[in-house]
């Protein structure tokens, strides 16, 4: 009953900042408490640096935020060895990413080499910076928010970086309701300042084991199974899901069932969180006319449920 309170003070908390995309504010809490780092992808003034910094000051975490460049080099990111006289040493100066939060803006804006910097900290939770590895923050979630890559000036994530990201959202344009409020209503970045934390960092591991401890049925697993072998198939996508894709949306759906208040996941889960979850995973075979999120619940509706 506290894990419930506390995730609809949270939820309530981000949707009078993020307005009209319950949906989607949803998807993101649940990323976060399935221990995954969140990508969201959209045209540019939506609302993607905005649901980034609330959710991070939401779940109570010390975050710093890196606006992604072309000319961003990976030692901006992790910092660098600084000679210092009075110790006649080198001193270390951690960069941005030692945070809980690592908020990457437009991160598909800087060049191949750098978005790589960040491939050991997602999945190693460590970087090593002149022959030594350091250990990041606990916890440590990069949220990073991407523009669409037919803009100017982007370079495309590779494979191996997107099946870091335990989602990817999208929040598309308001409806006219919300547009309003947002018309009418305060600046968002004053709405930011005065959001006070719902959770610190023990009450989001406490919320994390609650997670890992909601129960899977076997005919559940069955399910996730018979849809990670459709991807492989042939039939929908070029390549199938991975191992660990699998197990993100397992994740993801017991996420999705906490979030719901049950201690256990169902069918109904995993199907609310498969797109964000594998549709940037995977591409679609040439003709099927549909983009990965479409081509994902175009198979949804053909496997049947257990």
């Amino acid at each position: 009953m506290q894990a419930q309170r506390q995730l609809t003070s949270l939820l309530s908390q981000l949707n009078t900042v993020i307005v009209g995309k319950p949906a989607q504010v949803r998807d993101c809490v649940a990323c976060l408490l399935a221990g995954g780092h969140l990508l969201i992808e959209d045209v540019p003034g939506v609302g993607k640096t905005t649901l980034a910094h609330a959710l991070a000051r939401a779940f109570g975490l010390h975050f710093s935020r890196v606006q992604f460049t072309a000319d961003l080099m990976p030692s901006d990111l992790s910092g660098v060895s600084v000679y210092d006289r009075g110790k006649e040493s080198f001193v270390f100066h951690p960069g941005p990413i030692f945070a809980q939060v690592l908020l990457a803006d437009e991160i598909n804006r800087a060049s191949p080499k750098t978005q790589s910097a960040l491939l050991e900290a997602m999945e190693e939770k460590q970087v090593t910076v002149e022959g030594e590895t350091r250990p990041l923050p606990s916890p440590f979630f990069v949220i990073a928010t991407q523009n669409p890559q037919d803009q100017l000036g982007t370079f495309a994530l590779p494979e191996s970086q997107l099946d870091r990201f335990l989602m990817r959202i999208s929040l598309g344009y308001p409806d006219r309701g919300a547009e309003r409020e947002l018309l009418r209503g305060q600046d968002r970045r004053d709405m930011l300042m005065s959001l006070e934390g719902s959770l610190s960092a023990l009450g989001l591991a406490a919320l994390q084991r609650e997670v890992l401890a909601v129960h899977a049925a076997d005919k559940l697993l069955d399910y996730v199974q018979d849809l990670v072998a459709a991807t492989r198939s042939g039939r929908w996508f070029l390549q199938g899901l991975s191992p660990r894709a699998a197990i993100a949306v397992i994740r993801a759906a017991k996420a999705n069932a906490l979030l719901g208040g049950r201690d256990y996941a169902a069918p109904d889960d995993v199907q609310a969180i498969l797109p964000q979850t594998i549709a940037h995973r995977l591409v679609p075979v040439g003709n099927a006319g549909r983009g990965p999120v479409e081509q994902v619940r175009a198979m949804l509706d053909a496997v049947p449920l257990p």
